[in-house]
């Protein structure tokens, strides 16, 4: 697995994709598609047919492919041999992006009469399609019977989303967001590595109400265990995802409990711990509460109100007292003596793995987008990551954690 700027992971270095682009609005959307598979580290290839060169210039994708584009099947190749079936064998995936209901009636149909289809037909790897058109033509009972035979056959469909579409209409039929697109081509490529497994992870801050309005939390945005739960299970892992309030959308394919106060949420582990075989506590869980809940608003009316804590349980020590043969990691933000504080935390917790990090330093506290982490080991090995993607250290950890189960299953 390739490693880029900054540390950033490119998963697909090394895979020859071929982006296919077909005759609807959604094409603009391919230059994107296009660019995020090549920064991945893909080698990529497109071919156009001539309605979606009325969308889009193949200039464009060229540019941002760094190959040439393939518009016409009876241009005279580069080299001698058979194009389409030479660019197919080398193909570790195609996608089409956006897949009309044309170009989807014609596959199911095993209709092969330009470069797009033809390739499409001596494919022997997988086939990745994202329908793009009009809410009553997606309806439409033929389209629906094509997606369900080329399922049927194998061909992999990333759904189309609801919302307003280029015609007027609002409905089911806008194109999949192209980080899906990518994402499935990743689980697709690269994924797999987690079936079988489960895995419950924890994220986002908790809030422990002092009255109605009022609670004490944090700021932790929930980045972390979201993009390990959407990591997890890209790689084909069952994921229970406990989550605190935050603004983030669900994870496809993951379970999600939503939860508020630490009390909460050690309930949600406790009850989805017996069925996984690995825990990552990735939360941002208050050690305190209030040791009263006001039923009313506290008015403001004294100079100085004095509010009494209690400590709320250590939800991840719990979890190290009958862990048994589980992988359990931790996490620890920091804001001094982060070693010291990284391994007490990895011996009094009875944890296998803990990630740390030091909030003070730039682009690794809450709320960002990146994150540069320490991780301890049990067995006394540390390993310092470089300023990261979150979802870059979200892969990382999770091989970690495949690493530690298979150690396990050999012992």
């Amino acid at each position: 697995m390739a490693v880029g700027k900054a540390g950033e992971r490119k998963l697909l270095t090394g895979k020859c994709i071929i982006v296919g682009v077909t005759g609807g609005i959604a094409a603009y959307k391919s230059a994107e598609l296009v660019r995020g598979l090549v920064k991945e580290g893909a080698d990529v290839h497109v071919i156009m047919t001539a309605a979606a060169q009325e969308f889009i210039t193949p200039l464009t994708l060229q540019t941002l492919s760094r190959n040439p584009v393939i518009t016409d099947m009876f241009a005279p190749p580069s080299r001698w041999e058979v194009e389409h079936v030479a660019l197919a064998d080398r193909a570790d995936l195609l996608v089409i992006a956006p897949a009309t209901a044309n170009i989807i009636g014609k596959i199911a149909a095993g209709i092969a009469d330009d470069m797009l289809t033809t390739t499409v037909m001596a494919m022997t790897g997988p086939v990745l399609l994202a329908p793009a058109m009009n809410v009553h033509m997606y309806e439409n009972p033929v389209v629906q019977r094509n997606l369900r035979l080329l399922q049927e056959l194998g061909y992999h469909i990333v759904e189309p989303e609801e919302g307003p579409l280029a015609c007027g209409y609002s409905g089911k039929g806008r194109m999949a967001p192209v980080e899906k697109i990518i994402a499935r081509c990743r689980e697709i490529l690269t994924g797999g590595d987690l079936q079988g497994l489960s895995l419950l992870i924890t994220a986002g801050p908790t809030r422990e109400y002092i009255d109605p309005v009022r609670f004490i939390s944090n700021p932790s945005s929930g980045r972390m265990g979201y993009a390990l739960a959407e990591r997890a299970a890209q790689r084909g892992a069952e994921v229970i995802l406990v989550t605190g309030p935050v603004a983030l959308a669900p994870p496809a394919g993951v379970k999600v409990v939503q939860v508020e106060s630490a009390l909460e949420m050690q309930a949600a582990v406790e009850e989805y711990f017996p069925a996984v075989q690995a825990v990552i506590m990735a939360a941002a869980v208050g050690d305190y509460r209030p040791a009263v809940k006001e039923e009313k608003k506290i008015k403001k009316e004294k100079d100085e109100v004095v509010l009494r804590l209690v400590k709320n349980p250590d939800i991840l020590a719990g979890l190290g007292e009958k862990k048994g043969d589980k992988v359990l990691v931790g996490f620890a933000a920091e804001t001094h003596q982060l070693a010291e504080y990284a391994r007490r935390k990895l011996r009094e917790k009875k944890a296998d793995l803990i990630v740390a990090n030091d909030i003070t330093n730039p682009g690794s506290g809450f709320g960002t987008l990146t994150n540069a982490v320490r991780l301890f080991y049990a067995d006394g090995r540390e390993e310092e990551l470089p300023l990261m993607k979150k979802e870059d250290v979200a892969e990382v950890i999770l091989d970690r954690v495949l690493e530690l189960l298979k150690s396990r299953k050999v012992g």
